[in-house]
């Protein structure tokens, strides 16, 4: 078992989420760690819904660090020439650049254009995914995102509807969107060492710590029906013992 997963009840918690996040979509898996990284909110949805997406950004690198350490290994295709990458990074330096927006609405001046935005919560992100057309377009996705967020459009004083915004203004508004929460889109930029090109690529940090947890919760359940054959005990008994006299157990029933 991972060293920062020693209580039991913090134990039979996770195995609870990942449970109830087998039959769900990212945006719903993402929704659990986002609840088990804000106890505090009491399972309250719609208050998690409504914080900024940098700020769960920032509070599931939190908790990643709180289950799994500050160790993170990462792989990815060179877009050059396929080589793997295989890389280790640091999370707590990803928690000293991650916080949330200082404003919730951004006014955007340029050009003759005047716009008002809010900055896009997690409930609007995930309107936005699960848009009919978004799997078959980005574009649909960002347009969605744009009309829930937008407050107003003007151009030289005139309204403009959200639906027509040219895409130059689309872009200077996904820019200062950015800027605005870039806890928001954590993008790594990794030079090949094979060919020393640049790729790019997202961290989602809900994928990424969804693929730890499941590993996690499947490595902790083979753990309980080795230890429950072998004793006769509980799932409750077994989750209560630390991690090192679950281990010592283990070892004495493959030494049998």
């Amino acid at each position: 078992m991972t060293a920062g997963i020693t209580d039991s009840t913090q134990a039979g918690d996770l195995l609870a989420t990942w449970e109830a996040g087998l039959g769900r979509d990212g945006h719903g898996r993402a929704l659990l760690l986002h609840r088990a990284a804000r106890p505090e909110l009491g399972g309250d949805h719609e208050a998690l819904l409504a914080l900024p997406v940098g700020a769960r950004e920032a509070d599931l690198f939190a908790l990643r660090r709180a289950l799994f350490g500050e160790r993170m290994q990462v792989r990815i295709d060179c877009d050059a020439c396929g080589a793997d990458m295989e890389f280790d990074l640091d999370a707590r330096e990803f928690a000293r650049t991650l916080r949330a927006p200082d404003e919730s609405v951004v006014q955007l001046t340029e050009g003759g254009w005047d716009v008002a935005f809010r900055v896009p919560t997690v409930a609007d992100l995930t309107a936005a995914a699960r848009h009919p057309d978004a799997a078959f377009s980005a574009g649909a996705a960002r347009r969605a995102l744009l009309a829930r967020c937008v407050v107003s459009a003007e151009r030289d004083g005139a309204a403009v509807a959200v639906d027509v915004l040219p895409e130059a203004v689309q872009k200077m508004i996904a820019e200062a969107v950015e800027a605005a929460d870039p806890a928001a889109d954590v993008t790594l930029n990794i030079n090949c060492p094979e060919c020393e090109a640049a790729t790019r690529a997202e961290l989602d940090i809900a994928s990424y710590l969804w693929a730890e947890l499941d590993a996690w919760a499947r490595d902790v359940l083979l753990d309980v029906h080795l230890l429950a054959t072998a004793y006769g005990w509980s799932e409750p008994e077994i989750l209560a013992l630390s991690p090192l006299r679950r281990r010592y157990y283990l070892e004495l029933c493959a030494d049998a």
